[in-house]
């Protein structure tokens, strides 16, 4: 509050002053408006600040995760002379180490033959759930619970408990040291079987019994009907079924001992007793992660929804 004093004009030929007034004048207040968005400028920034714990966090997960490759295309392009600098800085840089690879093993060859190994994997296993997991949410017959149950403990079963009874039918095949052999023992996928199965759970029946009332079986309901509508679940689980297919490792060097068709045991040709080539090895590594990450740039949307799917990380 202020006061104000207000003096009137005198009169022409008077000597005498009126006498001033003092009136009171009311200071203007605050905008309600002003005070809510000083409150809100506040509770915005005071959850900024205890987001910054959770960010620092993320940040070091991730150089993390990024540093192994950094280290592997940092000395891929080193000298071969450099291979086991500690030097966290590129340079000087060289391509003799992809020179070397190209001419010491048929590398495009045996990106060809992973690309269509993997691609084989993706494919069977994908079809086998699609048919797997429709039969267990469309229909109800004795022993499904069952069934279901052996799916889910097959897929929680260790690799090492089921690798040796695999080799031995693959040995007794006559199919060692093929592709054919890495192929068949993984033609089907309990986990693909998990997650089409919730997907088709919560799949509208009504379009189903729509579908079935128009004429169609249940061989055109699945083709014509479910699977137009889980193009993008389809999508997300096939390139996660790829990735895994393209970076499996033990099977393929279990089976192709003698053989070097596939990238993952092709690389392992640098290995030997006389010493390990580092520069090599991490220059065909870099060579065979181009896929993957080439799948990542063009897909990036079903990589990241492929994961949330499943729940990794």
């Amino acid at each position: 509050m202020a006061f104000i004093t207000i003096a009137p004009p005198a009169q022409p030929g008077s000597s005498d002053a009126l006498p001033s007034v003092r009136t009171k004048v009311s200071e203007p207040t605050p905008a309600p408006d002003a005070g809510r968005g000083r409150m809100r400028f506040a509770s915005l920034r005071l959850g900024s600040l205890r987001l910054v714990p959770s960010h620092v966090l993320l940040i070091a997960l991730a150089i993390v995760s990024i540093f192994p490759i950094y280290w592997m295309f940092v000395t891929a392009f080193r000298p071969p002379s450099d291979a086991l600098s500690t030097n966290p800085l590129p340079g000087p840089l060289s391509l003799e180490n992809f020179q070397y690879v190209l001419k010491t093993i048929p590398i495009a060859g045996m990106l060809a033959n992973t690309f269509g190994m993997a691609l084989t994997l993706a494919v069977s296993q994908l079809l086998v759930a699609i048919l797997a997991s429709y039969g267990f949410a469309r229909w109800d017959f004795a022993g499904k619970k069952a069934l279901y149950l052996l799916f889910v403990g097959s897929w929680l079963v260790p690799f090492q408990v089921t690798m040796i009874p695999n080799y031995l039918l693959v040995s007794q095949m006559g199919l060692l040291n093929t592709i054919t052999g890495v192929v068949i023992p993984q033609l089907c996928s309990a986990f693909a079987v998990m997650m089409l199965r919730q997907h088709l759970e919560a799949f509208p029946k009504d379009l189903v019994d729509a579908s079935q009332m128009d004429g169609r079986s249940s061989w055109r309901t699945l083709w014509e009907v479910v699977v137009p509508n889980l193009r993008p679940a389809l999508a997300a689980l096939g390139i996660m079924l790829f990735i895994s297919a393209w970076n499996e490792y033990l099977w393929p060097s279990l089976i192709m001992q003698k053989s070097d068709a596939l990238i993952q045991v092709g690389i392992r040709g640098f290995l030997g007793a006389e010493g390990n080539n580092w520069g090599a090895i991490m220059a065909a590594s870099s060579l065979a992660c181009l896929p993957i990450f080439l799948i990542y740039i063009f897909l990036q949307r079903y990589v990241v929804d492929a994961f949330v799917r499943s729940g990794l990380k």
